[in-house]
């Protein structure tokens, strides 16, 4: 076998992804329990994953794996962190000249996918993302602590850099000249997104994996469609 070849059959057989399976939760979801208006709905369930959070069972239920494409379609995935969600959607911040921030500018279209898997549920939801106003984004930014605030102004988000030495260096020089206590400002860079639904869908597993796999749509009116779709 050469370095570059890689063999399945040398791995210990019990950590082969083929064989690992986990039933799920025998109660599911229906459609006369939903709220109706999605939002409503993830209030429910976020509750739900951020009570189990507290009993240590499931980390950060705030956690969202971000899916976007430029503007020729090639896609990327990263884990990120929701600070906020109310009726007009769900807000993250970021570095704009990021991989994301820049997919966002080409292709606003994107995808968040909640994955509470202690509580065998998901929520995936399709929309559109639009920056949030300065004055927003200066309020949460101020709710960060000291070190995130540096940190959002040493790193070149998504920029190949040459060593971790060179990312210490530019925090190092940072807090020289912004000690504890002193104000940072707003990096020009960097600030955050509001992704406004189209869809939403709400995953339960069930047992042999059959599914409830309930979808909120939105219809020009401002109302909502639930549909139900097949595992």
């Amino acid at each position: 076998m050469t370095d570059r070849e890689f063999r399945m059959d040398s791995l210990d057989p019990d950590l082969d992804p083929a064989t690992m399976r986990k039933q799920y939760r025998v109660d599911g979801l229906a459609e006369q329990d939903l709220a109706s208006h999605p939002m409503d709905q993830f209030t429910r369930w976020f509750e739900d994953a951020a009570r189990t959070a507290l009993h240590g069972t499931l980390y950060e239920p705030n956690a969202m794996v971000v899916s976007t494409a430029d503007a020729t379609g090639r896609p990327s995935s990263r884990t990120v962190l929701m600070k906020r969600y109310d009726s007009d959607g769900f807000v993250f911040y970021t570095n704009y000249d990021s991989r994301k921030g820049r997919d966002l500018a080409e292709n606003p279209h994107v995808s968040l996918l909640f994955p509470w898997h202690p509580i065998a549920r998901q929520v995936i939801v399709t929309g559109t993302a639009r920056r949030t106003g300065r004055d927003e984004t200066a309020a949460y930014f101020r709710t960060r602590p000291h070190g995130s605030q540096l940190g959002a102004w040493a790193s070149a988000q998504s920029a190949v850099i040459a060593s971790r030495t060179e990312l210490a260096t530019a925090y190092a020089d940072l807090q020289a000249r912004y000690p504890e206590g002193e104000q940072v400002p707003v990096p020009p860079h960097w600030g955050g997104f509001r992704v406004v639904p189209e869809t939403v869908e709400f995953w339960q597993g069930r047992e042999n994996r059959l599914h409830d796999r309930l979808r909120y749509v939105s219809r020009p009116d401002g109302t909502w469609a639930v549909e139900r779709l097949s595992p």
